[in-house]
């Protein structure tokens, strides 16, 4: 495993970041357990999960993820320090009119509640978990660095900002001297790049700002599952229905090529090739539903695409058509 500095701190982060959305509702508290400990095994100390995974799954209250690491921490016994612990808070947690947002009561109530449930002293990485239109960013960045400045949180991060919120929360930052965002958490795969290389990338570029994206895997598209001529079958799958076009297909055929020409590698290996052969990228974040994934997942860390292949698939998937 390699390993890269988030932005420009000075933590390093693997570079592949073990994401946890499917704890407690794909992947039951024992096998979140062995995906856990496989993952660190294979050198990845980058765990992401939120305060509200799984609160769309029927009598889940949400915090199931984050009391699962929570537990898998102390059951593990690997020292804190080893790992590099990163959630995030927005999202409704309660019934109550202050139970969701980025206001500066909703926020201390969540970090303790977070706290709590992953069984810590503090968090690696505190990130808001999408903008709040309704909740001035002065506020929301004064108790974020309140939290810093108490030790409960040593970095911040952001994920779902548009470059304008992004580049606002930064000048927001420096003009009154707060705690930054030294991370984001951009949607981006090579089925879903404008969003991202539009604009984005080069506030971070800019800014010094780590990338740690999720999706990288296009919703399971890239992975080869899904084929002309096979029918969605799951709402999951109805899901990634938007990536079935001819182009993505094409791109699907190139990718398969290039995974059958090496011989040793899968269409998702070369996805998440993809992403981390470019300088910009911390992180990509994957999210394993069974160890089988998690093993597939991790043969991305020695595979280097050859400038060739990586030309081949920039022009592929360009937005800029």
């Amino acid at each position: 495993m390699d390993y890269k500095y988030l932005g420009r701190t000075g933590l390093k982060v693997s570079t592949l970041c073990l994401g946890t959305m499917q704890f407690g509702w794909t992947a039951d508290e024992n096998l979140s357990y062995q995906i856990l400990s496989r993952a660190y095994e294979a050198g990845i100390n980058f765990i992401d999960t939120a305060d509200i995974y799984s609160r769309w799954v029927q009598d889940n209250p949400g915090g199931v993820a984050e009391t699962i690491i929570g537990r898998w921490m102390k059951r593990s016994g690997i020292p804190r320090h080893q790992l590099v612990i990163a959630t995030k808070v927005r999202g409704r947690m309660g019934d109550g009119p202050n139970d969701e947002g980025l206001s500066r009561g909703h926020i201390l109530k969540a970090v303790e509640d977070s706290l709590r449930r992953l069984d810590t002293d503090y968090i690696d990485l505190y990130q808001t978990h999408w903008f709040d239109e309704n909740t001035p960013i002065e506020e929301t960045l004064r108790a974020l660095d309140d939290l810093v400045k108490q030790g409960k949180v040593r970095y911040l991060g952001c994920s779902n900002y548009p470059a304008w919120r992004l580049t606002e929360s930064e000048w927001t930052a420096r003009s009154l001297g707060l705690a930054r965002f030294d991370s984001l958490q951009p949607h981006y795969s090579l089925v879903h790049r404008a969003e991202f290389e539009r604009e984005l990338a080069e506030v971070c570029r800019k800014y010094g700002i780590g990338v740690i994206p999720y999706s990288p895997l296009g919703g399971g598209f890239l992975t080869g599952k899904y084929r002309r001529d096979q029918a969605p079958e799951s709402a999951r799958a109805r899901g990634a229905n938007r990536f079935f076009t001819e182009k993505n297909w094409q791109l699907l055929d190139l990718m398969e090529t290039i995974a059958h020409q090496r011989g040793d590698c899968s269409i998702s290996q070369i996805a998440l090739a993809w992403l981390m052969a470019d300088p910009l990228i911390t992180s990509p974040i994957i999210g394993p539903r069974s160890l089988e994934q998690l093993v597939d997942n991790l043969g991305a860390v020695n595979l280097h695409l050859s400038e060739d292949e990586k030309i081949k698939l920039d022009e592929a998937s360009s937005w800029r058509d």
